[in-house]
């Protein structure tokens, strides 16, 4: 038999349907740098999953801690940050003690990459067909023959023209978005389980970053892979994700399916982000502006970090730090949801 049980994820969300084990579970993870003036803490005990084939956007203003969450969960932190506190495991195995080197192979094989730069992830002294058919041989038994006709393979399957040809180019003769291209192809090598893309379209044309949405929504469908998509654009997270993260100040604010969240958003800040986003046939009178900016990691406020820029904060949010709590069908890191509050205030009302 086939049961389905149920858990809550460890910030106090509300328990959901679990079948199969979610493809990436993150939990009080914590990242921190040391400094001679004390600990820095850049993503502060956040928890989330993301299921198998789902596509998970994370979103918030610059600082917001999106980019170091998914360095972590690779890997890649740069000294002295660290990894402090939490747990991320990978089909329900732990992976952020892993040893460098075993963690250097899953990185290809099990977890592909797609980063904002092309050109951070393509060596220009070598060709595009060097760069695929070494990852694929080392992630795989291919000899080069059967290595180099899988790298075809995929450089059609991205829409890249041509490839018996553009095999055999540098990365400087490609365009951008050929380039972007060629980045996806290659966190596709090894038929990654998770594919972590930290602003993938930020670099390209408006037309060209459709593009890449499309081609990166079909290739996940297509080879069964999960996604997190990080960027500050609401806009692509709208187009792409199933469900969103928002995060601020290296917590998350508020996650839940993308339609609701953008329709109804349940925190202060997810709200002005919703505001801020131009329609057609608006003005710019309608569009909404947050006050303030996003804190230094040396300036955290207490009790909830959004409280001095949010306009419904009172006295509560400026002592307590809340957590994620159920808020209609998303969860929300504010007061205003919590159940003895609203009892509170419809008390006095």
């Amino acid at each position: 038999m086939n049961e389905t049980t149920t858990f809550a994820d460890s910030a106090g969300a509300t328990a959901r349907p679990r079948g199969n084990r979610p493809v990436l579970e993150v939990e009080k993870l914590r990242v921190e740098f040391p400094t001679r003036k004390g600990t820095l803490r850049a993503v502060d005990d956040i928890s989330f999953h993301i299921d198998e084939g789902e596509v998970l956007g994370v979103v918030g203003e610059s600082g917001a801690g999106k980019s170091m969450t998914g360095t972590a969960i690779i890997g890649l932190l740069e000294p002295p940050g660290r990894i402090a506190g939490g747990e991320v495991r990978l089909e329900g195995e732990r992976i952020d003690n892993l040893p460098y080197e075993k963690m250097r192979r899953y990185r290809g094989a099990r977890i592909g990459m797609v980063f904002q730069d092309p050109l951070t992830s393509l060596n220009p002294l070598y060709t595009v067909g060097f760069h695929l058919t070494e990852t694929i041989r080392t992630h795989s038994d291919l000899s080069e023959k059967q290595a180099r006709q899988r790298a075809l393979d995929l450089l059609s399957e991205v829409g890249i023209p041509a490839p018996e040809r553009r095999i055999d180019q540098y990365p400087h003769q490609f365009s951008g978005g050929m380039r972007q291209r060629v980045v996806v192809a290659l966190a596709l090598c090894a038929n990654p389980r998770l594919i972590i893309a930290d602003e993938p379209t930020t670099a390209l044309d408006v037309s060209i970053q459709a593009q890449i949405i499309r081609l990166l929504q079909r290739l996940c469908r297509e080879h069964g892979a999960s996604v997190m998509l990080i960027t500050h654009d609401m806009g692509v997270i709208a187009e792409t994700a199933d469900r969103v993260a928002v995060m601020y100040a290296g917590r998350i604010a508020e996650v839940g399916p993308v339609q609701e969240v953008v329709k109804n958003a349940q925190h202060p800040y997810t709200e002005g982000l919703m505001g801020a986003i131009p329609t057609i046939g608006g003005t710019h009178e309608d569009l909404v502006q947050i006050k303030g900016s996003m804190p230094r990691l040396t300036q955290i406020p207490s009790g909830c970090a959004f409280h001095p820029r949010c306009p419904k904060a009172f006295d509560r949010c400026r002592r307590e730090r809340p957590e994620l709590m159920p808020a209609g069908r998303s969860e929300a890191a504010c007061w205003l949801h919590d159940p003895a509050e609203k009892g509170r205030r419809r008390g006095n009302g």
